[in-house]
């Protein structure tokens, strides 16, 4: 996962658990507006979710945080 993903994912999973609690859940379309306009990008985190780590459609916003602080 590049860079800019990674620090876009923990932003949008901090704001999301300061907002709404520890128990928050995530997709990852949470880190993406509503418009298509970088597919690729789109299809970096669809892989990383769904391929890689086989997640379920929403996970708690702190296990993905934890994931990608350790690499995985």
């Amino acid at each position: 996962m590049r860079d800019s993903l990674k620090s876009k994912v923990i932003e949008v999973c901090t704001k999301k658990i300061k907002q709404k609690g520890e128990n928050v859940g995530v997709s990852f379309y949470a880190f993406f507006s509503n418009k298509n306009d970088d597919p690729e990008l789109l299809m970096e985190a669809a892989t990383w979710w769904i391929q890689t780590h086989k997640l379920n459609h929403f996970e708690k916003a702190t296990k993905i945080i934890k994931m990608v602080e350790l690499g995985q």
